[in-house]
């Protein structure tokens, strides 16, 4: 046992229990449709359990936005006039409590990390007619048995099922490369401040939302279809959410909140 197999088994409970939800309302227990929605279903209740760490991450930036003033100055400070460690230490904390700035940091946020690995080796071993937890044997011969267009949603990579399979499967990993990158190009990066990062992260920070399209593209020719729709309604949401805090809590002194603040 893995100590991501607890978050798998609760993420597949989510999926057999959408599943049975939407079987009761008199979906097809068997049909794509039925297990797109599924998929759906879980990308909406994890981002949601996920939404106070995303909240958090927007706290943590509009306080970082506000205190890196007073710790440049404290910086600049302390090379001219040296003071010693702990008078130092404790400098920070202070300004760290007048710009309320979250206990610890961006640590919070790297709790999705776990969450999307036991995602991740749950849809692959589904689609490789494994049982996981609640996704018995018979879910996950019905799952493998579905089809989007045709092609099997436990299928994966390009080449190998015709111009269909091929088609829905580049299609799909386009379509989440093309969310990925501009949700980072458009949304993200102009809502961090950037002005004193030192250049060469600077310019890997520009590179990001390229990077996370092409890897997008490579992926979809390794990982299964249905982990393929999962990041296409995952991308949707991540675009919507980045969208509402580009608009409406831009971090202070970003691009963003320039353009808001002139508008």
């Amino acid at each position: 046992m893995s100590v991501l197999t607890p978050m798998s088994h609760a993420l597949a409970a989510i999926v057999a229990a959408a599943h049975a939800g939407l079987t009761s309302l008199g979906a097809d227990p068997a049909s794509g449709v039925t297990w797109l929605l599924c998929i759906a279903a879980v990308v909406a209740i994890v981002r949601l359990a996920l939404l106070p760490l995303a909240v958090h991450g927007v706290r943590l930036a509009h306080a970082s936005a506000r205190a890196r003033p007073q710790l440049r100055e404290l910086t600049e400070r302390h090379r001219s006039q040296p003071i010693g460690l702990r008078e130092l230490a404790e400098e920070r904390r202070r300004i760290s409590a007048e710009n309320h700035l979250p206990r610890g940091g961006a640590l919070p946020l790297l709790v999705q990390v776990p969450i999307w690995l036991a995602l991740y080796h749950l849809m692959t071993a589904v689609a490789a007619g494994t049982a996981v937890g609640a996704l018995g044997s018979g879910l996950v011969a019905s799952l493998g048995a579905a089809t989007l267009l045709g092609v099997p949603l436990a299928e994966r990579g390009y080449l190998g099922g015709g111009l269909t399979h091929l088609a829905v499967v580049a299609g799909l990993a386009a379509t989440a490369a093309t969310l990925s990158y501009v949700t980072q190009r458009y949304l993200v990066a102009p809502a961090a401040v950037l002005d004193s990062v030192p250049d060469a992260v600077s310019r890997v920070q520009q590179m990001v939302p390229m990077i996370s399209a092409v890897g997008l593209v490579v992926a979809g020719g390794v990982v299964p279809v249905a982990l393929l729709v999962y990041w296409v309604c995952n991308g949707v949401w991540s675009l919507a959410q980045s969208a509402v805090i580009w608009r409406w809590f831009p971090t202070p002194g970003s691009p963003a909140a320039t353009r808001a603040g002139s508008s």
